[in-house]
């Protein structure tokens, strides 16, 4: 587990008589490594050694606890290939931290009863049948996508339980704490202590304990989180995806892979089904399909109009705004307030979906329209209810502003956060509930009834009997942003807003305060997922963005990545774009000294070269180890932000 890329590769070690019987492939071990003890796990025995010089002795077997099984050693070598990253990377990232009190406990036998679920909620969809049918012993691939108000987390359950009552394993992984509680009430009553839960939230004892459970077979289904990808259930029949689109979902460690990708390769190497499942589909996932490598779970079209609210657009060019004097202006046209109105009088929740948390996050100069940043540390600066300045970054006050460009001394919102539009919208709903969920004061779920909802995206809280109608505002910072993936991500937290919303027989409506000619706001108003993501996927392939082709991004100050970059022995074909200056948001490389000029360096190739720019990122990274050059450099296999 030494981390380097020169030495990711396996080293032979002599056993002793002693240690013969703890020494089995899998355990966690100690070996004397350049004159320094380190750990590293016994990948397997052999009676003969091809190494010509002197072996030394194993130190000694830290637990006879063997944690990583042969199946598992594939995948992380898989993954790190994949992402041209080390083995020891990914099993870090793939087993946690030993507690040796808790690995000296018993792991008790599973007593619940597997109850056998009912299958008409999957009837709604096209082929369900012959997919649950071939889950029980082969290997199916499939992208479901959720019809609007569908139960995900119940249908996912049934799932889970007729898998596991064929004696197989299961692993499903969601994006947040929220989706997993309410992935795990769902699974409880058909799987009781046959289902654990990893996330990092247990803490690292409990969570040991329940990973030793999984992998001692005392539980045959895991739910969890990003890591969860990697939990070693035995006979692996299913590993399941929700709402892969969702940037929770991005690995912030080396070497940064991504759950779908690792459940992909998890799913070919155990040969167990797989299915990427959500109400928005990402080009990522498309392209499984029309590669003919899996294929779709959906609903016919008459279902999915029946499901779905009635979903409205309204921007300036409508006729409708039009005869509205105020609309320009305002931030809620009078078409959307007369549908949140309207929803209100027929006693249901209304919500209102804004961008920002806060009271208004984001200022500009009055007079010149410069955004407004903080002279300590350059961060965005807000305005509290108490109108006074602070920035988001460092928390500093701003007593006396004045503008860098002109010189002007007051500021004008450019956007109004959570808590701003809840203040105006308890006024114009006077007599009405306003609750705000976002940040850290999230709200999980709300009984049914007349009141106003205002939450930031993937914070909704979920209603009893779903929304009477939602209002989407402030859609231009979700689109107006320089990012491959902005209608994509847009067109996913629509999406899920609008599955949260009662179906249009019932009176459920949708307004999206945006221009309709949209490509993002047609496939909402059209509930078309599946058309969106082919269109976007097609526009990646002409535009030679992944995933029509293998990206890198090479990140670091100017001078770390021009010395990789001179490193790297290109395959044929490859393009290299840049250098660029670091993009905004995007966190830099740990290491890189302070106030240093960071760049970014993309390289790109069709996907059937993939494997070979990853071996040449790879080989780069070992000549640069063996150069010993010290310079903070990341390297990204498919980064999530790449402009």
């Amino acid at each position: 587990m030494l981390g380097l890329a020169h030495l990711d590769r396996p080293f032979d070690y002599l056993i002793s008589a002693e240690q013969d019987g703890d020494a089995v492939p899998g355990v966690r071990v100690r070996v004397r490594f350049a004159g320094r003890l380190v750990d590293g796990f016994l990948l397997d025995r052999v009676a003969e050694s091809d190494h010509p010089g002197k072996l030394g002795w194993l130190e000694r077997v830290v637990s006879p606890e063997a944690v990583l099984s042969p199946e598992m050693m594939q995948v992380c070598r898989a993954v790190a290939q994949r992402y041209a990253g080390t083995m020891s990377d990914v099993v870090r990232l793939a087993v946690p931290p030993r507690h040796a009190r808790t690995e000296k406990e018993e792991s008790a036998a599973p007593t619940s009863e597997i109850v056998e679920p009912d299958r008409g909620g999957w009837r709604a969809y096209v082929t369900a049948d012959s997919f649950l049918d071939s889950l029980a012993e082969g290997a199916p691939r499939a992208l479901w996508q959720a019809t609007p108000g569908e139960d995900w987390p119940a249908r996912l359950a049934e799932l889970a339980a007729h898998v596991a009552s064929a004696g197989r394993g299961v692993v499903i992984v969601v994006p947040d704490q929220r989706d997993l509680d309410r992935l795990s009430a769902a699974c409880e009553p058909l799987l009781g202590d046959r289902c654990v839960t990893l996330a990092a939230g247990l803490g690292p004892t409990a969570r040991y304990r329940r990973w030793l459970a999984v992998r001692r077979g005392a539980a045959d289904v895991v739910l969890g989180t990003r890591s969860a990808v990697f939990a070693p259930v035995h006979d692996l029949g299913l590993i399941v995806i929700w709402d892969d689109g969702d940037d929770s979902l991005d690995e912030p460690r080396a070497p940064y892979p991504h759950p779908r990708e690792v459940a992909i390769l998890r799913s070919h190497i155990e040969r167990g089904g797989l299915v990427i499942g959500g109400f928005a589909r990402t080009a990522e996932a498309q392209v499984l399909v029309e590669s003919g490598w899996a294929h779709d779970l959906v609903a016919e079209r008459a279902l999915i109009r029946e499901r779905s609210p009635k979903v409205d657009a309204i921007s300036d060019e409508d006729a409708r705004v039009a005869r509205d004097p105020l609309a320009r202006s305002a931030r809620i046209p009078a078409v959307a307030f007369d549908v949140a109105r309207k929803a209100v009088a027929a006693d249901t929740p209304v919500l209102f979906s804004v961008p920002r948390r806060g009271y208004i996050p984001s200022l500009a100069c009055a007079r010149c329209r410069t955004h407004v940043r903080c002279r300590a540390c350059h961060g965005p600066m807000q305005m509290s209810a108490d109108q006074k300045l602070t920035c988001r970054w460092c928390g500093r006050v701003e007593l006396s502003f004045r503008c860098v460009e002109c010189g002007g001394t007051n500021v004008r919102a450019l956007t109004t956060g959570a808590r701003r539009t809840a203040e105006e919208l308890g006024r114009a709903f006077a007599g009405v509930p306003v609750l705000t969920s976002g940040g850290s004061s999230i709200v999980d779920h709300i009984d049914d009834g007349a009141r106003v909802v205002v939450s930031t995206p993937g914070a909704e809280p979920v209603a009893e009997r779903g929304y009477g109608a939602a209002v989407v505002l402030d859609t231009w910072a979700q689109l107006d942003r320089f990012d491959l993936r902005v209608d994509e991500n847009a067109v996913r937290r629509w999406m899920s807003v609008g599955a949260l919303i009662r179906p249009r027989g019932d009176g459920g409506a949708m307004v999206i305060v945006a221009d309709a000619a949209l490509t993002p706001v047609q496939a909402v108003i059209r509930w078309d997922p599946v058309g969106f993501a082919a269109h976007e996927l097609a526009n990646r392939v002409e535009l030679g963005f992944p995933p029509a082709v293998t990206m890198a991004s090479i990140d670091g100050d100017t001078a770390s990545v021009n010395a990789f970059t001179d490193l790297i022995e290109l395959p044929e074909g490859a393009d290299v774009l840049g250098p660029v200056p670091l993009p905004a948001g995007v966190r830099p490389p740990a290491g890189v000294p302070e106030g240093a000029e960071l760049e970014r360096l993309l390289v790109r190739t069709d996907r059937r070269h993939g494997r070979q720019l990853t071996a040449a990122l790879t080989e780069a990274q070992v000549r640069r180890n063996t150069h010993h050059e010290t310079g903070a450099v990341r390297v990204q296999v498919d980064p999530p932000t790449i402009g």
